[in-house]
């Protein structure tokens, strides 16, 4: 998994090049806004691509090379995949699609539309306004009371329009014929379930058959003839794993090439890095236990509010709780994982090539973090 995941060593491709590549390779990037020591995506880049910095990997795919959809949850996608998902339009649950169509007229869609064809890339404060809505309510937390916004969210969601980059914290929006010039009347070469599947499997590594948050929007395909197809046209490939329960399907390319021999660098990951996504998998693994604690109350925190793992060699050795203060990256809290001996040396390089990724010019870290230790 490190190996096919791209983490035994950085790709020969360097800055904008080498994230494109990365994306390519991994099939889709996850995606989450929060921002500590860079975002979940810059950290995947960060750990696989040399040359570039905090931000890169968004000026780097988008436009043109790159759109946003639901993978496995909120994803960067390869442009190559625009046309599966415009065709198949996927509505995903927890996006509601039929219940924001009672509240967004199709004529309001049209006008939205129109909008961004003629004005984009925009953001969705820049919209005419469109009157307000009754906003979404998930368990108590509230969407747009927007028309506006809701019906960009529609238009977004049935690829009517992509995100385009950013401007600050705000998305770009722009209709794909200007976004994604190259594909955005492309054919697909096969069903939508078939591509998804398999795409799934290469972003995972292994993915485990039985049902898991992994298989996100797939698990109509896992339940079907889909899996078995696949195996039998030599795509994929039944594994077991030694002491572990249950069956893996993994890429049968993958399964061939031998696997890259670890370098000496030490890596950041981020809580959503695809090495991390079957945390009962790593557990088992690697004898790691991680559990990303940003949604627990501080009172109910072990690690700490954006713990990542830290990968030495192959292995993940242990852990930091870092920010960004002024200029100065911060490590409150350091933990080493019982019965491994971190590597000072690659772990104070780590820490300035990091800071350097994220414009900080010095590197501090806190007394009572270098007295941490995991405890199992």
């Amino acid at each position: 998994m490190v190996s096919h995941l791209g983490l035994a060593r950085h790709r020969k491709e360097r800055g904008a090049a080498g994230v494109r590549a990365l994306l390519d390779a991994l099939g889709a990037i996850q995606l989450d806004p929060l921002d500590a020591i860079g975002t979940n995506a810059d950290l995947v880049a960060l750990a696989r691509v040399k040359g570039i910095a905090r931000g890169d990997v968004y000026s780097a795919l988008l436009p043109h090379h790159a759109f946003e959809h639901f993978a496995k949850e909120r994803c960067l996608l390869p442009a190559r995949a625009f046309a599966y998902y415009r065709d198949r339009m996927v509505e995903t649950p927890w996006w509601r699609s039929a219940e924001r169509s009672k509240r967004v007229s199709e004529a309001t869609l049209e006008k939205v539309l129109a909008e961004v064809r003629e004005r984009g890339p925009m953001t969705a404060a820049e919209l005419s306004d469109h009157g307000k809505v009754e906003p979404l309510d998930w368990s108590g937390w509230k969407g747009t009371a927007s028309g506006a916004k809701m019906a960009l969210e529609m238009l977004w969601t049935r690829c009517a329009v992509v995100v385009t980059g950013r401007r600050g914290r705000e998305k770009l929006y722009d209709v794909p014929e200007r976004a994604l010039p190259e594909h955005h009347d492309a054919r697909r070469d096969e069903p939508f379930e078939a591509w998804a599947l398999f795409e799934r499997v290469t972003s995972a590594g292994l993915l485990a058959e039985a049902m898991s948050p992994s298989w996100s929007m797939l698990r109509d395909a896992r339940r079907g003839p889909l899996v078995e197809a696949l195996v039998e046209a030599g795509r994929i490939e039944r594994v077991t794993i030694e002491g572990k329960r249950g069956t893996y399907l993994a890429p049968t390319a993958a399964l061939a090439r031998k696997p890259a021999k670890p370098d000496d660098v030490m890596r950041v990951l981020g809580p959503l890095d695809p090495l991390l996504w079957d945390r009962g998998l790593v557990r088992h693994a690697f004898d790691f236990d991680y559990v990303w604690e940003v949604y627990k109350p501080a009172h109910l925190r072990r690690w700490g509010w954006y713990v990542c793992p830290l990968l030495h060699r192959g292995r993940l050795v242990g852990r930091i709780d870092a920010r960004v203060e002024r200029d100065v990256l911060v490590v409150e809290r350091l933990f080493r994982e019982d019965g491994v001996e971190l590597d000072e040396d690659a772990l104070a390089e780590c820490l300035e090539l990091h800071a350097t990724a994220l414009g900080a010019k010095d590197v501090r870290i806190s007394k009572r973090a270098n007295a941490k230790r995991a405890r199992r």
